[in-house]
């Protein structure tokens, strides 16, 4: 399976396509999320797509089962790779969002479910949220529930990914978000990570925003982000063998 770094373009539209303009070798896959599709529509889907780019639709769909599955018909006649619903739906809404998404012409994209944002910590689990189960627990059962309803994966942190995978199965994707270089400060998330640990810990693709998009040198920063994801999935195999 394919493991690979996706930016995140939390930007308006004209700061994104120059940002994207400054790759001149690489074709980054990248995440369009609220902020950008918000502000600029699909038409900012279709103009990176023109350019070469895989997209990750990062919309976390979540309402009633019928409007989901509407909203996943009109998305799906985008183009996009993959695209996102929160788990919190329950597996009825997923099923119907799955349905939305297979009606498009550009064939099925990859569908994952959010299980607990990376920025929510255990105090907000159980204080804002009355969940009293530990925060793994909560994302594997959403796992579970996602991988029952049909999707091929999910959005969780890097700690959580092993887990996924033995629960689940190695095919079940994990998308993890919060990604952060050792050098570089949290922000506003709680269950952060490096890119070296997110290749130990075995996640497929990982989501980095601030640390590229922020950078002096976001061409450098990204190939840094690859180089490190890539590094410690060459040490994940290598303590397999041992």
């Amino acid at each position: 399976m394919e493991k690979t770094v996706i930016t995140a373009l939390d930007m308006r539209g004209e700061e994104a396509l120059l940002f994207l303009d400054r790759f001149r070798e690489e074709k980054p896959y990248v995440k369009i999320g609220m902020q950008l599709f918000y502000s600029e529509g699909p038409d900012i889907v279709r103009e990176i797509k023109k350019r070469g780019h895989r997209v990750f639709l990062d919309l976390k769909l979540h309402d009633i089962p019928n409007t989901v599955g509407k909203a996943a018909e009109a998305l799906a006649k985008l183009d996009i790779d993959m695209c996102s619903i929160h788990a919190a739906g329950g597996r009825e809404m997923m099923e119907a969002a799955m349905g939305g998404f297979s009606s498009g012409p550009f064939g099925m994209p990859k569908v994952i479910a959010v299980t607990q944002l990376t920025s929510t910590g255990m105090r907000m689990l159980k204080e804002d949220l009355l969940i009293n189960a530990s925060m793994e627990d909560t994302v594997i059962h959403y796992a579970i529930a996602a991988k029952n309803a049909g999707l091929s994966g999910v959005v969780c942190s890097v700690w959580e990914a092993e887990r996924i995978h033995r629960e689940c199965g190695t095919d079940f994707l994990t998308v993890s978000p919060g990604i952060r270089f050792y050098d570089t400060k949290a922000d506003d998330q709680k269950r952060v990570s490096s890119p070296i640990d997110a290749g130990k810990a075995g996640a497929d693709h990982i989501v980095v925003g601030r640390a590229v998009t922020k950078a002096e040198d976001p061409v450098k920063a990204y190939k840094r982000c690859i180089e490190e994801f890539e590094k410690g999935q060459r040490m994940k195999i290598r303590k397999g063998d041992e």
